[in-house]
């Protein structure tokens, strides 16, 4: 407890920090704009210069609040990491918390909205797990990750469920899941090919449109309130951080086979894998 309170501090110093320099920074702005509007009347060096000593003075101010921010939004995912360890001590010792349907349907939908925001700077590369960018080959997902699993049922159909990594073993090359959604109460056996890791962070429409998957591509995506992947095609993009995907499932019992539009957010659409052949 006393590692997430002194963060919670260390975040609530680091908000005040950004506040503070938000303040300063719109009156730069507020300045630089008013000189913007005199300058188009008033041609004269003295003016031009003072602009541009403004708009330096905005630069580097722009680049010290994105700083801050960056900082604190390091410091939450911190404070979440300490969570969700605490979270699979808990499980691992026996005392896993029970939770209702409806209460894990809006934990995942908060999940999603909370993901952390990728926002690339000038040149960098979009990570792997950002987005539609996938896990590198060699990627191993940590205990307390969400995957999705293609697990066989007692009728020996086959199905991509939401699972949450119990934890790989490096010997057998197979991962221990728990199905997310607590009613079927089953843990799972599976091969690596079996396992697709969800996105880690959100892609920013806005800076990385390149971190979105295609209008017109087919991928899995998790049916709105169930724990369940099916096939689907991008219908529109989210054009901002907090919008999702617009999708259409693969449905038969609709005349053009597809579903009405649903919204699914970035955490839970992932390409489609084709095995070749499927063990367990």
């Amino acid at each position: 407890m006393l590692q997430v309170q002194e963060r919670l501090k260390s975040l609530k110093t680091l908000v005040c920090e950004i506040e503070t320099e938000r303040k300063r920074n719109e009156t730069n702005i507020n300045n630089v704009m008013r000189l913007t509007k005199m300058s188009s009347e008033d041609k004269s060096p003295a003016l031009n210069h003072k602009l541009k000593t403004l708009y330096k003075v905005g630069l580097q101010d722009a680049i010290q609040e994105e700083a801050l921010i960056r900082q604190a939004l390091a410091k939450i995912q911190d404070i979440r990491n300490i969570r969700n360890e605490r979270r699979i001590q808990a499980r691992n010792a026996g005392n896993k918390e029970t939770i209702r349907r409806g209460a894990l349907m809006k934990m995942l939908q908060i999940s999603a909205q909370t993901l952390p925001l990728f926002v690339s700077k000038p040149g960098e590369k979009i990570p792997h797990l950002c987005g539609s960018i996938p896990a590198d080959s060699s990627y191993i997902a940590k205990p307390g990750d969400m995957v999705a699993a293609l697990v066989k049922s007692e009728e020996g159909e086959e199905n991509w469920i939401l699972a949450e990594v119990v934890q790989y073993v490096s010997s057998t090359s197979k991962y221990e899941v728990d199905d997310i959604d607590e009613e079927q109460k089953d843990r799972h056996v599976l091969s690596r090919r079996r396992i697709v890791p969800l996105p880690l962070m959100r892609a920013n429409p806005e800076t990385d449109g390149q971190a979105l998957f295609p209008k017109g591509t087919t991928v899995m995506a998790l049916y709105p309130q169930t724990t369940c992947f099916y096939k689907a095609i991008i219908n529109q993009l989210p054009q901002t951080a907090n919008e999702e995907y617009e999708v259409l499932f693969e449905d038969p019992t609709y005349p053009d086979g597809y579903s009405p539009p649903l919204f699914v957010a970035q955490r839970y659409v992932i390409a489609i894998k084709q095995n070749k052949k499927t063990t367990s």
